[in-house]
């Protein structure tokens, strides 16, 4: 990979996560509704990035203008911050009340229960983790009157489970990197023996995409 070294370090399980999720699981189409949540995260800006190189159209949520305007330098067609704006509504205003078709979803928690009020009909919710530290619990009756699915994302099972299906990933997602159709999103990068300090920022919130430690 041609690429300074803290690039590659945030590269691969974050893209890989979510070109797993969108292609494989979600099938995601050219022309469909994206909604991605954390879209200043490291996995989330990944998923905003292979959304648009996809042809979808990406609707992203962060909390802040700073990471809302990362969102839009990124490629989101739509950025809400969440702390200010009901991202249900404005979902269902930029998509005439139809929703969105996939929805990636590494946060859980509240921000799920309330993507399934902002779902398609036939859609597809990625859950990829539980960052705001409550895992919800979905009740399955309005998954079958709405026709949506859940898919749950578990990237490194798959790996061990199918390796070569990793490698063709692998060079379908160094392709777009050389096409200069994604990149990986860097905040800071820390010397190793200040594992500590990293941590704090990690710990912060005030960070966006990955946190690299160098030896």
């Amino acid at each position: 990979m041609d690429c300074w070294p803290a690039e590659a370090a945030a590269f691969f399980i974050s893209f890989h996560t979510a070109q797993y999720a969108l292609h494989r699981l979600a099938r995601l189409q050219r022309g469909e509704v994206l909604l991605v949540h954390a879209g200043a995260g490291g996995v989330g800006s990944a998923a905003i990035q292979l959304g648009k190189a996809a042809g979808a159209r990406v609707i992203a949520t962060a909390g802040g203008r700073e990471k809302v305007n990362i969102c839009r330098e990124l490629g989101a067609d739509l950025a809400i911050d969440y702390r200010e704006h009901d991202f249900v509504e404005a979902v269902k205003m930029a998509t005439q009340g139809k929703g969105a078709n996939v929805i990636f979803d590494p946060v859980g928690g509240d921000v799920f229960d309330q993507s399934r009020r902002c779902i398609a009909f036939e859609g597809r919710i990625l859950v990829v983790g539980f960052a705001g530290g409550r895992i919800a619990q979905a009740p399955t009756n309005h998954a079958l009157v709405k026709n949506y699915a859940i898919w749950g994302v578990h990237w490194g099972l798959f790996q061990r489970l199918f390796p070569q299906a990793v490698r063709e990933a692998h060079r379908d997602l160094i392709a777009l990197y050389q096409q200069g159709s994604i990149r990986p999103l860097v905040h800071h990068r820390f010397p190793f023996e200040q594992l500590p300090a990293a941590l704090a920022r990690l710990a912060s919130r005030r960070t966006w995409g990955k946190v690299v430690l160098e030896r």
